[in-house]
């Protein structure tokens, strides 16, 4: 990475604010041996400002590393998972990064698993804008009743009966005032796949650049909530022909997490 790269990936990081993992459902070693080898290389220290994690983590050498992955200790969150044994670990946690509070839980608590309405009565009663929960080993972001939900799924693909298919998964996000972008990153298929979403505190809608549908409407059955705006989904080859700055938003993570490797070395 040359070093005019590298002061146009820094100055484009600062314009982006701060940056979260988000991560959960390893079941190490339960269901898994470890992370997917791909994943490990790019989820390096103290490159992110805070790690947000749902649980479920499996032993105690892989909850150490997590606490490697953020500037500091005091900026890793965890919550318990239905499986975790960790003694001392909160059922939920709030914590505010921009503009935006964002809840943080397992996903367990809420009955039926992944169900919208479930969810949303936990961001009411957190109080917050972004609820981030796990659980179903399936990654998701939707926006219902003007807030946002997002699932980084299972980063090691562990196995779970609720899902047919499950595939490694895990979610950066930056955030800036009221705005914030997301990355996905998923492993198809053998090979890497980022995808990205961006949404504004405010806004009214999710839109989610990616190849697959991913997002579900709320059930019309749930009268307490106001029906969930129209989410709109992006291919991500027809997204390349926008703008340069689109197009350098949409490769950020990546080049962030290459400039990190380089400087290892």
């Amino acid at each position: 990475v040359s070093t005019q790269s590298t002061w146009d990936i820094q100055k484009t990081m600062a314009q982006l604010g701060e940056l979260i993992l988000l991560i959960g459902d390893f079941h190490i070693p339960h269901r898994c041996i470890d992370l997917p080898e791909s994943f490990k290389e790019l989820l390096v220290p103290s490159r992110m400002q805070y790690v947000l994690c749902t649980g479920n983590i499996g032993n105690k050498e892989t909850k150490e590393w997590l606490e490697t992955l953020a500037a500091s200790k005091n900026s890793t969150f965890f919550v318990a998972g239905d499986c975790d044994e960790f003694p001392d670990t909160p059922e939920s946690k709030v914590v505010k990064i921009g503009d935006f509070t964002i809840g943080l839980i397992h996903g367990h608590q809420a009955i039926p698993w992944g169900d919208m309405e479930a969810l949303a009565a936990v961001q009411r009663e957190l109080g917050c804008d972004i609820l981030v929960s796990g659980h179903t080993h399936v990654n998701k972001i939707t926006s219902y009743d003007g807030k946002y939900f997002l699932n980084p799924g299972s980063v090691t693909g562990a196995y779970t009966p609720l899902a047919k298919e499950t595939i490694p998964s895990f979610m950066l996000m930056a955030v800036q005032g009221s705005q914030a972008v997301v990355y996905v990153y998923e492993i198809v298929d053998g090979k890497q796949k980022v995808v990205q979403t961006q949404f504004a505190k405010s806004g009214t809608e999710v839109i989610k650049k990616e190849d697959k549908k991913v997002e579900e409407k709320p059930e019309e059955k749930a009268p307490a909530v106001k029906p969930e705006p129209e989410a709109k989904s992006i291919d991500p080859e027809e997204d390349q022909k926008g703008s340069d700055e689109e197009k350098q938003l949409y490769k950020l993570s990546s080049d962030l997490i290459l400039l990190s490797l380089k400087e290892k070395k």
